[in-house]
């Protein structure tokens, strides 16, 4: 059976253009800093976003943990949203790595009041730890996307106290196209930026850190500490290539068909749609349920349609460059007949 998958973008496909890329690829040896693919994509990256330099990572979560390290010393602290995916989703990797503690900012929906932001900066005192970096998230895993005046007013209060602030962009030209702006303008507000050429993107494999040469230079030391050093590596960078030449610019038509899915969802009796997270590819809802989740789960599965379990009572679902019209279509009426049974 085929399977129309609603679970994340992160099951996307490389296109055949990427196949192809990818089997012609020109590489050689990254760690040396020898393949010439690696290199082309690090330079086009760091382009796109108005930075100096760039760095081929393994994953986003690789490239936000290698972002703390590198910004931070052990015994930092480090501000962030209380729903972010560093927080949430990343294991705890930022203690166990970088020696760090995480203080969780207050936020509706990702957004970070700089009142909050503010007053959780520590002051010079003997029995503090000094906050050593601030991060953001955007667009954020909530679905929702931050305004550029929100990160405009935390970055200049990092700057101000001299720290540093990395944004967590895995879909960052998802916020980007949400805001009606180009990518550089949602990074000239990050001293570090992480990106996946994966999900929305289709890379089957990476994602980019991005900041000023002396930052980079850093990270690629901490990048193979942390066992990220690839060999021929280029092989992957090729797709990456191709998903920033050709991807970026179609993730509109994914906002939309979440829209169309959303409004479709929402007419359905027992299903509440998280309507003020409605800004990428992603669409929140609770779903009054007559059956076990799990029942309900496999039902869908049954029927072609590969689905998450609820977290925190939400059920999310995605959609990608890999889901046509009729997927969209299937997956409502399915619930539908699902929970009217």
């Amino acid at each position: 059976m085929a399977y129309f998958d609603f679970r994340s973008d992160t099951v996307t496909m490389p296109t055949d253009k990427m196949r192809e890329a990818m089997f012609k690829a020109k590489v050689g040896d990254d760690v040396y800093g020898d393949d010439p693919t690696i290199i082309e994509l690090e330079e086009k990256s760091a382009a796109l976003l108005g930075k100096e330099a760039a760095l081929f990572v393994p994953s986003g979560t690789f490239g936000n943990q290698l972002a703390v390290l590198t910004h931070t010393k052990r015994g930092d602290e480090v501000l962030l949203g209380d729903a972010c995916h560093i927080l949430m989703h990343e294991v705890g990797a930022a203690a166990l790595i970088s020696g760090v503690q995480l203080r969780q900012v207050p936020t509706h929906n990702g957004s970070m009041q700089i009142k909050d932001v503010a007053r959780m900066i520590r002051t010079e005192d003997i029995h503090y730890p000094d906050t050593g970096l601030i991060c953001l998230e955007n667009a954020h895993s909530s679905g929702a996307v931050i305004k550029l005046s929100e990160m405009k007013a935390i970055y200049e209060l990092a700057q101000k106290h001299e720290i540093p602030l990395h944004l967590d962009g895995a879909r960052l030209f998802n916020a980007a196209h949400a805001l009606g702006v180009d990518g550089k303008e949602v990074a000239q507000y990050a001293d570090s930026i992480m990106f996946c050429l994966s999900k929305g993107l289709c890379a089957p494999v990476g994602s980019m850190l991005v900041g000023t040469r002396s930052f980079i230079e850093r990270a690629r030391k901490n990048r193979k500490l942390m066992g990220g050093g690839l060999r021929q590596a280029g092989f992957l960078a090729a797709a990456g290539i191709v998903a920033l030449d050709e991807m970026v610019d179609r993730l509109e038509r994914d906002h939309e068909l979440a829209k169309r899915l959303a409004e479709k969802l929402s007419e359905i009796e027992g299903v509440t749609v998280m309507e003020d997270r409605l800004d990428i590819n992603m669409v929140f809802c609770k779903i009054k349920l007559k059956c076990s989740e799990a029942t309900f789960v496999d039902a869908l599965f049954e029927s072609g349609l590969k689905i998450n379990g609820s977290e925190e009572d939400e059920f999310r679902f995605v959609t990608s460059y890999w889901t046509p019209i009729e997927a969209v279509d299937k997956l409502c009426k399915v619930i539908e007949n699902t929970l009217g049974a």
